[in-house]
């Protein structure tokens, strides 16, 4: 025997539910269905829960709708950006992602294995380094002509620890404090 409809439904209604049904299981969203329908979208939505609908996030109907091989693509060529250029979770968000963690999931998607911050910095640092020596080499000549440590801070907009770090990365000796002017030579013994 089959069951009788709830009383303030009709047989149409039944099949624009199930309609509802299958449409949005083949893809189509709410806002899809509000459109085609005509309904409210509180009553697409309980039309979708009383045919028995599996609702999806968003981000699965995304998912669904994107070509497979577009989003392959886009994956590989966020992976490289990632694991040969540096690149970060908010880059590569702002590659084409979207979000960090819809570029998370596409890097894991292509086989890549998301780094940590610690990580990232040594890499970042790891490739900076040539700059940074020349940097050092380029503040030691200023220094031992005589500049002061605040005065290359404020000429190359660094702070003072950070010109500190670089005289000290391009092994300057450094004046005794409070005297300014050109570092002294040592006297050589004859």
């Amino acid at each position: 025997m089959n069951p009788k409809p709830p009383p303030n439904e009709t047989r149409h209604d039944l099949a624009t539910t199930q309609s509802l049904r299958e449409q949005y299981e083949a893809g189509a969203t709410v806002a899809d269905l509000v459109t085609a329908s005509g309904m409210s979208y509180g009553t697409v939505l309980n039309r979708l829960r009383e045919a028995g609908t599996t609702m999806r996030t968003s981000w699965q109907t995304r998912r669904l709708r994107e070509d497979a091989q577009a989003r392959h693509r886009l994956a590989l060529r966020l992976r490289t950006l990632y694991d040969k250029h540096g690149a970060t979770l908010t880059d590569l968000a702002a590659t084409g992602a979207g979000t960090r963690r819809a570029a998370r999931r596409l890097l894991i998607e292509a086989g890549g294995t998301p780094r940590t911050t610690q990580q990232t910095l040594r890499m970042r640092s790891t490739a900076d380094a040539p700059t940074r020596k020349k940097l050092a080499a380029s503040l030691r000549a200023k220094y031992e002509a005589g500049a002061s440590v605040p005065e290359l801070a404020k000429q190359c907009h660094y702070s003072v620890a950070t010109v500190y770090r670089l005289l000290h990365l391009a092994k300057t000796r450094m004046r005794p404090p409070h005297q300014h002017g050109p570092t002294p030579r040592r006297r050589r013994r004859s």
